[in-house]
């Protein structure tokens, strides 16, 4: 082990009981997408102690921040994330995310003079569904940044990120109220248009290729059994291998939900939550880096299988890796049975095991990037 690599790791033992609070507290108090003002306040403390120029209210986006540190020839980029689910908390671990990239900013900080790096640290807010990072890129995020970077968790340890590109939609029927008993036939039934959308995208599966993924919630069917429904809502998504797929398939679910409308007579109404989610493109040095690095800590990556699957899970990461070199690898806290998104798997994202993936996952991180400076290292 270089002495780099070995200050960045006693940099973030160093601070190994503040990283372990940072994701206790944000696990202890969730915030779901665009909503995350607490954490956003919380997360860049550690590294404003730390002298780092901490940027709030980031590119005008009230829950995002970006902290530099360093001016070398070399950037790097953690990417921290940490709004909930709604309803799970931190079923995803964005608590673990948000305090290994911190720690593994702190790690390299402490050698980014040596190594010539400039240590970024971008607080991504609303993964879950609102694409932060994709309306970050579109207002002058990541430009010219050398490698991104996050860690996030799962049952087991896959290095490699393979996400399904996928879209977000709000879907929406209006119809008519009426009394249901003593008026039924003066009511447009927009719980029924939803029954039929359904039934069509349940029968259009079969014609769909293995890889896609088509599922949603209705999350307001009516508000009393004796009225008519006269306003339906869900939420939709649609997940590809590629964005190219993507495009292929979402006009055929669309017309699915049309069907809804057409039937019942209601209109129907469909808003993006955010741009599509890209498939992600990993930067294969980092990542080989990163192997090495995770293993010298004696972390063992999963065959493939049931267990390794979480690698497949969409994340607008993924739009970060189309524009800049990029790895998203994922750190096991041990859950199994439990796997993500589920409440089970929110409460292994605390304790003893989950905070041995934190601090793991913040020196391998670390450790990729200053092997990333090498070659400028070599150069000069």
């Amino acid at each position: 082990m270089g002495a780099l690599k070995e200050a960045a790791r006693q940099a973030v033992d160093r601070r190994a009981e503040d990283l372990i609070g940072l994701s206790e507290r944000l696990h202890a108090d969730p915030e779901t997408a665009w909503e995350e003002h607490r954490a956003a306040a919380a997360v860049p403390e550690l590294l404003d102690r730390a002298g780092f120029d901490v940027t709030s209210s980031y590119l005008g986006l009230e829950t995002a921040f970006l902290a530099r540190y360093g001016s070398g020839p070399v950037r790097v980029a953690l990417c921290a994330e940490y709004d909930a689910l709604p309803g799970l908390g931190h079923a995803c671990g964005h608590n673990l995310i948000a305090a290994s990239s911190v720690g593994a900013a702190l790690g390299l900080a402490a050698v980014a003079d040596d190594a010539g790096l400039t240590v970024e640290v971008y607080g991504t807010p609303a993964e879950e569904g609102g694409g932060g990072k994709i309306e970050m890129l579109d207002r002058g995020a990541f430009a010219g940044v050398d490698l991104a970077m996050m860690a996030h968790p799962a049952p087991v340890d896959v290095a490699e990120a393979r996400p399904f590109a996928v879209s977000h939609s709000r879907i929406s029927y209006t119809g008519k109220s009426a009394h249901a008993a003593a008026y039924p036939e003066a009511g447009v039934n927009a719980a029924d248009a939803f029954t039929v959308a359904q039934v069509a995208i349940g029968l259009l599966r079969q014609q769909l290729p293995p890889s896609a993924r088509v599922h949603g919630v209705v999350t307001h069917a009516g508000d009393a059994p004796n009225a008519i429904p006269e306003r339906t809502t869900g939420r939709w998504y649609v997940r590809a291998e590629t964005l190219a797929e993507l495009a292929e398939l979402e006009p055929r679910v669309m017309r699915a939900f049309e069907a809804g409308a057409l039937a019942t007579g209601c209109e129907l109404e469909v808003e993006p939550e955010s741009k599509p989610y890209a498939e992600f493109r990993a930067d294969e040095t980092a990542l080989g880096h990163y192997r090495a690095n995770a293993r010298a800590l004696g972390r063992e990556f999963a065959p493939p299988g049931q267990a390794a699957r979480m690698n497949r899970a969409s994340t607008d990461m993924g739009n970060v890796s189309q524009v800049v070199p990029a790895i998203h690898p994922y750190i096991g806290i041990g859950s199994l049975p439990a796997t993500n998104h589920q409440r089970e798997f929110a409460a292994h994202c605390v304790g003893g095991t989950a905070q041995r993936a934190l601090l793991d996952g913040a020196i391998a991180l670390a450790w990729t990037g200053v092997d990333r400076s090498a070659p400028a290292r070599a150069a000069s």
